[in-house]
This record gives structure tokens, C-alpha cells and sequence, in this order.
């Protein structure tokens, strides 16, 4: 070996480029190829397979702001995809070290291997600091990630690309990652050195409307005594309505809420017309907010991590939440007819709403994550207890819904 050998900087395997023409250079690993994205941030120290295969990510390239990611490998029980043959959209994956050999009992596979599997293109050795506070300046930015094992980039094509991709802005990406037919769920949260339970007897009958659903929600909804059939993004108001439920619930998604909104949005208008309990969750509540009369609009960098503090102001209290979203309810659209419930303590951004002669709420984060680690989970009893209301049985106290 020469000094010139050890002196040498690795090879470039793959780079980040940027609609304004930005590259950034680093370590390829995961998938090869090309992608055009928008480039987030991301500040959850833990859960990076869960963030990778919830389909609210589609159409994205995250960017971890903790250092260490990938270094305890990856098992086949965290996935949040449902349709297990199908991507959840994510086109990349940034991270600041190199990736470790699993360090995890529960690993069953190397991250690199498990990137290949899903067909995500991973990018290590870079920056993420600087990258994360460029977007923190600049917004959330088109870009386009590529991974070649022989260095081999045509930089200026690149740029090209990622100046051309027309952004999430109007993208209805929810018919991407929707379940293609009905099914019934009755999987239940996962005990540790048990894993997953199973129940058939929920008290009520549930709809689930899927615009890119994680499989821990279906799993909580489950526990708190749910009966639930999935129905596709595309679901009519009859389809949903013919099955007889007690309540409806609209999921978390990608892409931009008034896409989607476009056929989702009468169709939920009609579901609240029809006086059943609705809970939405992240884009399920942001068109809901859009079928009540409000308006949505682009955040400049959105809200993704596990350590968002939210105040309810039905309760007084704060939760510490997990979010993972671009677009966002404005508060000040809603009609008189709609509460804001929830707001976020970062920013003050709109978390939460109901009508207030219905029983119809939703949030705009993610109460089946674990990061407070439970302080979310009192609202699949809301939900239930507006099933309950209806029904005429007494509600439960809500402070009991994770046990």
C-alpha cells in the first residue's frame, strides 16, 4: 500500500442533488439507481424501520438528524406497511455514519440488505446538520438521490431532473399506496417476548378508509374493542355505509390533502352527514378539515419526529407526540361550526379539531407511535366512546385506553 492509497478520499457511490443546483456527495448503500423526491428532516432517535414503511413518507427522502441509524438492523414485525408486496414510497434514506452489522436480538436482517429488499436508495456519510439546517432555511426541497457503485453520475442531468420534479404540491399520492381491496384486520399491539395478539370480538364495527394506513393504528383500533374492514382510498359513501358500521375512520396518508381531496372529500362529507362517530389521523384530518370548510396549505419544512409536544386544550395537558407531515389545517379557515382542539407548543400550527354537534374530532400527528410513550392512546377511546354515546352504553374513562 502506497501513501497515496491511505491519503486517498473514498469514491463518491452516491449524491444528493438539489433543485438549485446543490450536490452533495457520500456513500451509497441500500438500492442503486436514481430517484426524485422531496428531501425532509427527520429528529426520532429510534423507530427508523417504521418511518421508512409508513406510506404517509411516499414520494420523500428523509433525512435522520440522529447519527446512528440502521446500526440494530431490521425484523419483519416493525414494518408499518400493510401490503407487504407493495413499497411504501419512500425514495431515500440520508444518514450521517456508515451503517454497523446489526447489534439487535430482534434483528432478522442488515439494513443495507433490507434497502435493497424495498427498493430505497441509501445515502451515508454526509452532513446532516448542515443538511437539516438548510432546510430549516430554505423549506423543504425538490432534489434527486442516486446511487451508483462506480461513481458514475451525470451531475448536470441531475440537476435537470431535480428542477423538473414538480413537488408534492398537487400530487395525489394516497391511490399509490392503498390497499387495492377490502379486508378485515384483527391483529392486536405486540407484547414483548410474545409478539402480536388476535382478536375477532370487537363490540363495535368499524370502517377504516385507507390512504396510506399503518398497521399499528388497525392494531390499537383493535384493542380499544374494534371490528375493522379496511376500504380502499377510492371507497364510496356506499360502499362504506353498506357495511352497517359504528363508526368510520380516515387514515394518515401522503401527498397533498386537496389532491387527494378531490374524490375523498365528498365522499367524507357525506360519511359526516350521516351522524356516525369519525376519527381522522394526519391526512384523514386534513381532509376532513377540508370537507367541513377549512383550507390546507404547504408547510416550509413539516413536521416529522418523535418529540413533538402537542396541547390539548379539551384535557389542559401535553402530550409528546409523533408527527410525520408537510401539509397542514389552517386554523383560521375552520368555521364557526369546527373547534380547534389541538395545537403544536413548536409552532402553534393546528393539531386537532371536532365539530361541535357531531361526534366527528381528528389530529393531525400520530397517536398509535410510542414517543411519550402512551400519551396519545386515550383517543381510540374517544373514539370509542362516541361509539358508545351513540349506542347509549356508558363511556370509559379515557386515561384507560392503553391498558
Amino acid at each position: 500500500m502506497t501513501t497515496a492509497d491511505v491519503w486517498s478520499a473514498p469514491p463518491t457511490t452516491a449524491v444528493l442533488v438539489l433543485a438549485d443546483g446543490t450536490v452533495i456527495e457520500g456513500n451509497g448503500f441500500g438500492a442503486t439507481g436514481q430517484a426524485c423526491a422531496e428531501v425532509c428532516f427527520n429528529t426520532a432517535l429510534t423507530g427508523y424501520e417504521e418511518i421508512l414503511t409508513d406510506p404517509s413518507y411516499a414520494g420523500q427522502i428523509v433525512t435522520f438528524t440522529f447519527p446512528h441509524i440502521g446500526n440494530v438492523g431490521t425484523n419483519e414485525e416493525d414494518v408499518e406497511t400493510v401490503n407487504m408486496a407493495s413499497s411504501s414510497g419512500v425514495r431515500g434514506a440520508i444518514v450521517r455514519a456508515d451503517v454497523t452489522e446489526p447489534a439487535n436480538y430482534r434483528a432478522s436482517r442488515h439494513f443495507d440488505a433490507w434497502l435493497k429488499a424495498r427498493g430505497i436508495i441509501g445515502l451515508s456519510g454526509i452532513d446532516t446538520r448542515a443538511l437539516t439546517a438548510l432546510i430549516r432555511e430554505t423549506g423543504a426541497a425538490n432534489a434527486v438521490i442516486a446511487h451508483d457503485p462506480d461513481g458514475n453520475f451525470d451531475i448536470e442531468a441531475l440537476k435537470l431532473a431535480a428542477r423538473n420534479w414538480p413537488g408534492l404540491v398537487g400530487m395525489d399520492l394516497a391511490k399509490d399506496v392503498t390497499s387495492s381491496q377490502s379486508y378485515g384486520w384483527t391483529q392486536t399491539p405486540w407484547v414483548w417476548d410474545k409478539g402480536y395478539g388476535e382478536r375477532e370480538d370487537g363490540e363495535f364495527n368499524v370502517v377504516a378508509i385507507d390512504y396510506g394506513i399503518k398497521r399499528n393504528i388497525l392494531r390499537l383500533l383493535t384493542d380499544a374493542g374494534c371490528k375493522v374492514t379496511v376500504l380502499p382510498a377510492d371507497a364510496s359513501a356506499e360502499d362504506v355505509l353498506s357495511r352497517k358500521p359504528d363508526g368510520i375512520f380516515l387514515s394518515n396518508g401522503p401527498g397533498d390533502p386537496a389532491a387527494t381531496g378531490e374524490y375523498a372529500v365528498p365522499v367524507i362529507r357525506d360519511l359526516v352527514d350521516s351522524g356516525l362517530p369519525v376519527f381522522g389521523i394526519c391526512l384523514g384530518h386534513q381532509m376532513l378539515a377540508l370537507a367541513l370548510g377549512g383550507e390546507t396549505e404547504k408547510m416550509h419544512q413539516g413536521h416529522h419526529g418523535a418529540n413533538h409536544p402537542v396541547f390539548d386544550r379539551t384535557t389542559g395537558k401535553v402530550e409528546i407526540t409523533s408527527m410525520n407531515h408537510g401539509f397542514a389545517v389552517n386554523a383560521k379557515s375552520l368555521p364557526e361550526a369546527v373547534e380547534e382542539t389541538h395545537v403544536s407548543l413548536f409552532d402553534g400550527s393546528n393539531c386537532g379539531l371536532r365539530l361541535k354537534d357531531k361526534p366527528v374530532f381528528s389530529v393531525q400527528y400520530h397517536p398509535e407511535a410510542s414517543p411519550g410513550p402512551r400519551d396519545s392512546h386515550y383517543l381510540f377511546r374517544r373514539f370509542t366512546n362516541l361509539m358508545r354515546a351513540r349506542a347509549g352504553t356508558p363511556a370509559l374513562p379515557e386515561k384507560d385506553a392503553a391498558a
